[in-house]
């Protein structure tokens, strides 16, 4: 039973008198006005109207529901007027999960969105791990690397990128390494985000050719007598001389362009690893949500280093990247796992 059009047929025919006035209204036939009301009068489990040959009269049930069904007729039409005007517009809170790097990034660039958006309202949620959308009520997650849930519907909006970095307090008491393999005889700043944080992936420009004409890979163990759970916290222990950390460069690049971290082994770039706007489902998505989709592609696209290339252009796809076991390679699953990438 649709509840309102029963509601409404109900107090027309109160109004009228007669099924077959308003079944001549709505251009449908008197039984069908008659199976509504009687729909109504099951559901509420009482008579609401006398019928008879000559009229249609209200039960005292009926007259003191009057008010009640007209209130309820009422504020339908309202939420109805207030969702159509909505409609399109980005309107309401979007809650985003973002990792703390790029969270830190986002909150100081949200005035343009905003600005262009003013019903929109962000709440931002930062962490290092993957979030549960459904359970958590979040609308939208922005996760690093190979993705197996095949539940959610994934958009590629950039890369991420880090870097090895160190103090020059720190270098000028131990020195400066000059090739990954050296990193195990340095104290290095343990990020915890998944498995595998002790391990750090580089590219070897001198390593064996892969199909993708880029440089091998290279796979270091390091350990260190600091560690975090939160990038943050990394990059303010190598900061302080720590040691060495390996940290996303949005919190980064400042430090390196002042001198207070410098940026080591640059022949030996880390991987960088995609990051995708997820969420549960792309059927009915609101226009809040794909705004801010939308958004955080458009200050990715501004960073060499996040952006897409042109055979990279954004998609959508119910079914994410999954990782696939490669032998003693590292697998993309491992390879995300060992969070090399702290953005």
């Amino acid at each position: 039973m649709d509840l309102i059009a029963s509601l409404k047929s109900f107090l027309r025919v109160a109004q009228t008198g007669s099924f077959s006035a308003v079944a001549h209204e709505r251009g449908v036939t008197q039984p069908a006005i008659s199976r509504q009301v009687s729909a109504l009068e099951e559901h509420l489990g009482t008579r609401l109207v006398q019928r008879s040959t000559q009229a249609v009269t209200l039960t005292d049930e009926g007259r003191e529901f009057l008010g009640a069904a007209q209130r309820l007729v009422d504020e339908a039409d309202r939420l109805q007027h207030a969702v159509g005007a909505r409609r399109g517009k980005a309107v309401g809170t979007v809650r985003v999960a973002v990792p703390t790097p790029l969270g830190v990034y986002l909150g100081a660039r949200l005035a343009p969105l905003m600005d262009r958006h003013d019903e929109l309202s962000i709440d931002l949620v930062l962490r290092d791990g993957a979030s549960h959308l459904i359970e958590e009520g979040l609308d939208l997650e922005i996760r690093l690397g190979p993705l197996v849930d095949c539940s959610m519907v994934a958009r590629q909006v950039g890369w991420a990128l880090a870097h090895v970095v160190a103090s020059p307090e720190y270098l000028d008491r131990h020195g400066e390494p000059r090739h990954p393999s050296e990193l195990e005889r340095h104290a290095c700043i343990v990020y915890h985000r998944r498995a595998h944080d002790k391990v750090w992936w580089f590219d070897d420009a001198a390593g064996p050719r892969v199909p993708s004409g880029q440089g091998g890979e290279l796979a270091t163990a390091v350990c260190g007598r600091v560690h975090t759970n939160n990038a943050v916290a990394a990059h303010q222990a190598a900061l302080a001389g720590q040691g060495i950390a390996h940290i996303s460069h949005l919190l980064v690049a400042e430090d390196i362009r002042a001198g207070r971290l410098r940026q080591l082994m640059p022949d030996y770039p880390t991987r960088r690893f995609p990051l995708y706007a997820v969420y549960p489902s792309k059927r009915s998505l609101p226009p809040r949500t794909r705004v801010v989709i939308d958004y955080i592609g458009e200050l990715l696209a501004r960073d060499p280093d996040m952006a897409l290339r042109d055979r990279e252009a954004p998609r959508e796809t119910p079914r994410e990247v999954s990782p696939e076991a490669s032998g003693d390679a590292p697998s993309s699953s491992a390879i995300a796992d060992a969070a090399l990438v702290k953005a």
